[in-house]
């Protein structure tokens, strides 16, 4: 005591220095209750009360007094001052408050330093190449675009037309996906191509200046296709069967004028496929009249034939005056043989007039068979048949000549129905948005595709991070 009072400055020294420590050495002590009660909530054991509470703080209090606080050697804790270069001794925690240890302090490690270096490289490397070469080597680039449908007009027939119903269609959805086809084909490149020289007009701008969008004259045609799927966007819907067609170049006249032989070139091909839809609905219709119009010709050549060979215009009319000639002969027989026979009643045996009587009666009679076998009405005579056998073959002629005229008129009937059905289903191209001709360069969308740029760049960083963790978690 004597010590202590002989020297009240290193006192006051040690008692500033105390202070600090014994503030810390108490909210030591509240964080373990602390930790203490939430640990007895959690496993549902007794708290501990206000006397523990008590007793810990008396147990803290000798350490407000004057004669330094008693230490153990494991508690000895090195704590440096800011300001001066003193050891301070904590006190030992009471029994059972497990002081937790502080955090420390965190510092860049070898992953950390992989993610950056990925993220410069997948993400960041790329946008910044996309956006020096789209602002400094890319060329302004002009559009020009299209918009047409296929349609088909059906019109009706005289009787609709009459009552002022006309029907038509929207567009054929084969027809359309045709075309839709064709925009994206090698013939079509080839007769653009040959219109107005595609090569030139996508060469404007050197390859060397802008390897990415301009195209080199060199190439061959499925280079060229490849390019005019670069060039050439078409969007199709399937719901309205609409059409539209944008065409990218580096001078606008030459965007427009590529958009205008598309419209021609698709315009004509329209036209073929009508054409043949059309011939296709009246082909079977123009066989049959083919066909009808040539057994016709035949039926009337063998008539003509058969009339020049046996020098009978008409057989029919022919018999008709040979059965008059016959029914007259007859009259005249039945006359001369009742003279006949009233001579015989009148006059005597050996008179000449009975005698010449005879004699008409068988001229009359000779005459009669004569007739009747031209006619064919003989009893087996050879000369009889030659006039029946013409009558029938000039028949026959005549029941082919009169079938062949029946399906012949049938044949065009049937034919000119068909084309005029043909004609009311005609296709044509209706083009709602002629091409336009730019006044602005709009292409390339350079933030457009810097943003999408990064969008999937950052993405597939993410991606690979996430895969990086998941593999690094599993060793």
């Amino acid at each position: 005591m004597a010590q202590s009072t002989s020297n009240p400055a290193a006192l006051d020294v040690t008692e500033s220095l105390r202070k600090p420590r014994v503030l810390r050495a108490k909210q030591r002590a509240d964080a373990a209750i602390d930790s203490i009660r939430s640990d007895a909530a959690r496993s549902q054991l007794p708290a501990p009360h206000a006397t523990d509470t008590a007793a810990t703080e008396t147990a803290l209090a000798p350490a407000t007094s004057k004669a330094p606080p008693q230490t153990s050697e494991a508690s000895r804790v090195p704590d440096t001052h800011p300001d001066k270069d003193v050891v301070v001794v904590n006190p030992a925690p009471a029994p059972g408050n497990a002081t937790p240890a502080p955090a420390s302090r965190a510092r860049a490690r070898g992953r950390h330093w992989f993610l950056a270096l990925s993220f410069l490289l997948i993400c960041a490397a790329p946008i910044a190449g996309a956006a020096y070469y789209l602002w400094t080597f890319a060329e302004d680039q002009f559009a020009s675009n299209l918009a047409f449908s296929v349609r088909s007009e059906e019109q009706g027939s005289a009787v609709e037309l009459l009552g002022g119903v006309t029907e038509l269609s929207g567009s054929s959805s084969a027809d359309t996906d045709i075309l839709f086809a064709y925009l994206s084909s090698q013939e079509l490149v080839s007769k653009v191509n040959e219109r107005l020289d595609l090569a030139r007009i996508w060469s404007r701008v050197p390859v060397t200046s802008d390897p990415l969008f301009a195209y080199d004259p060199d190439g061959t045609i499925e280079d060229l296709l490849t390019h005019w799927k670069r060039k050439i966007s078409i969007i199709y819907d399937s719901g309205t069967r609409l059409i539209d067609v944008r065409v990218l170049a580096f001078d606008p006249n030459d965007a427009q004028a590529v958009a205008q032989a598309i419209l021609q070139e698709s315009t004509a091909m329209i036209n073929a496929l009508s054409d043949i839809a059309r011939d296709d609905a009246i082909k079977y219709a123009r066989e049959e009249l083919a066909v009808a119009s040539r057994r016709l010709k035949e039926a009337r050549q063998a008539l003509t034939r058969f009339r020049n060979r046996t020098q009978i215009v008409d057989p029919s009319i022919d018999t008709q005056n040979q059965m008059g000639v016959l029914v007259t002969l007859q009259r005249q027989l039945a006359d001369a043989l009742i003279e006949f026979d009233l001579l015989q009643d009148t006059t005597r045996a050996g008179d000449p007039r009975i005698s010449q009587a005879t004699r008409r009666v068988d001229v009359i009679q000779k005459r009669i068979d004569a007739e009747r076998r031209k006619l064919g009405l003989g009893a087996g005579g050879q000369e009889g048949v030659v006039f029946a056998d013409l009558v029938g073959e000039y028949e026959g002629l005549i029941v082919d000549r009169e079938f062949a005229e029946a399906a012949y008129t049938s044949a065009m009937a049937t034919h000119d129905a068909a084309l005029a059905e043909a004609r009311r289903q005609s296709r044509y191209l209706a083009a709602h948005i002629r091409p336009t001709l730019a006044q602005q360069a709009e292409y390339p969308e350079r933030l457009k595709i810097v943003l999408m740029v990064a969008l999937f760049s950052f993405l597939a960083w993410t991606i690979l991070s996430l895969v990086f963790y998941s593999l690094r978690d599993r060793s």
